[in-house]
């Protein structure tokens, strides 16, 4: 009777059942995590704010104890990049690399070191995302969860994953994308098992942040106007557009790795530099702190000259390339999707101006150029599209992103550019073996 009762259990916790339960356990979980990491973000970023509004009203003194504040936060994040570099970047490619075997971490030091370092960089000011190190947490947070509850190494690689994707759906409010964008970025085939369990990890993370933010779309749009056939042709143009800046933005990131490698800075006191260039970013250009969301709001409120669209996004594509390139913990996902709103409002205002387009349909090539750059530097049109229609909120623009994301695909295949995250785990992978 013990040995039925036994071997009943065995196989109730062995089956796909337990296993999809155990990916919604984890999804909460993931939530719970992510959900903390956003609220401090959030403050962090409310706390910069004030900072650069009270600065120019009092003694310039303070202006030098802040930037001895920044350089002592550089020196414990160089400290930690050289103490724990798993927890380096955005973790994309760290995750990568953990589901091929070719890299490992340690759960229980570097999830909290991992947020503890993207909290204080990114509400320093630097430019960097949320989003990657949301996708590590996940891992981390999984993998945690994973250490008690055993799992042989398939079971084990898809909740992983799911863990993954839980992350992203908690930072994006993305669910599906969160899903698509495991199955394009971080797993070669799939099965069935694996959908429902990185369904059930995504929806469960975004209910259990909704909990606290609601089941909004990150960015309210408002109305979006459909555009006409006639129009398609300037989306073609707009996807290529973004496939070479794209490009760009991608080599600003490998060349400033390869500077401060170079320059033989010591590794403890890279993080300072970009920590102490936010202080006259701060006043002049605030808005290139930080993710990028404010960046994104004022393009798609059409607030913003074309002049200025230029300065900010060559701005933005390099601080976030000397910023990534110091190897402290923070993604590139916020920022690309700033530069792609940018460029997406800098071509919309051109054809504005030659007549081809509305004022009001300005807004569309904000939200086309997000996805456009995505497609262009992670090369995941699917995850792309679905990502843009979740965090806008709308699906009049879905033919459009159909559209705009094949034609940064065409575009960047015929370029030979590689998927960003793919070249940072082969640069990754060999300081990791030394």
């Amino acid at each position: 009777m013990k040995r039925n009762f036994k071997s009943l259990i065995h196989g109730w916790y062995n089956s796909p059942l337990m296993v999809i339960f155990e990916s919604i356990i984890i999804g909460i979980m993931v939530g719970l995590v992510v959900a903390l990491f956003r609220y401090l973000l959030n403050r962090m970023a409310d706390l910069r704010q004030w900072i650069y509004e009270t600065l120019p009203q009092v003694p310039f003194y303070w202006i030098a104890v802040w930037a001895a504040a920044l350089t002592l936060a550089g020196l414990f994040l160089g400290w930690t990049n050289k103490r724990w570099p798993m927890i380096k970047g955005g973790g994309v490619s760290q995750v990568k690399g953990v589901l091929l075997g070719k890299l490992s971490t340690h759960w229980a030091v570097e999830l909290p070191m991992k947020m503890i370092t993207s909290i204080l960089g990114l509400g320093a000011g630097l430019s960097m995302g949320r989003e990657g190190p949301a996708i590590q947490i996940g891992a981390y947070v999984g993998d945690g969860i994973l250490s008690v509850f055993q799992r042989p190494p398939p079971e084990r690689k898809i909740l992983l994953i799911a863990a993954s994707a839980a992350g992203m759906s908690a930072a994006f409010n993305a669910p599906l994308g969160g899903v698509l964008f495991a199955l394009e970025e971080l797993l070669p085939s799939f099965s069935p098992l694996f959908i429902a369990c990185a369904l059930g990890a995504s929806v469960a993370a975004d209910m259990t942040v909704g909990s606290f933010w609601g089941l909004v779309p990150l960015f309210d749009f408002g109305h979006i106007e459909i555009l006409s056939v006639r129009n398609f042709p300037w989306i073609i143009l707009l996807g290529m557009v973004s496939a070479f800046l794209g490009d760009i933005y991608k080599r600003s990131l490998y060349v400033a790795g390869d500077i401060y490698t170079t320059v033989r800075i010591p590794e403890i006191i890279r993080p300072i530099i970009p920590l102490l260039v936010t202080i006259p970013l701060g006043f002049v250009f605030f808005d290139l702190l930080g993710d990028g969301h404010g960046l994104i709001k004022a393009a798609a409120l059409h607030e913003l000259t074309l002049g200025i669209v230029v300065l900010l996004l060559g701005g933005k594509i390099l601080f976030t390339a000397f910023c990534s390139g110091s190897g402290t913990s923070g993604g590139i996902f916020g920022p690309l999707l700033a530069c792609g709103a940018l460029t997406g409002n800098g071509v919309g205002q051109l054809l504005c101006m030659a007549g081809f387009l509305g004022e009001g349909q300005i807004l569309n090539f904000v939200i086309l150029g997000m996805a456009a750059f995505f497609t262009a530097v992670i090369k995941a049109p699917i995850t792309g599209i679905v990502l843009i229609l979740e965090v806008s909120g709308n699906i009049n623009h879905l033919t459009g992103l159909v559209l705009v994301c094949l034609s940064a695909l065409v575009t960047t295949e015929l370029m030979g550019s590689r998927p960003v995250y793919e070249v940072l785990l082969e640069r990754l992978l060999p300081r990791s073996l030394k």
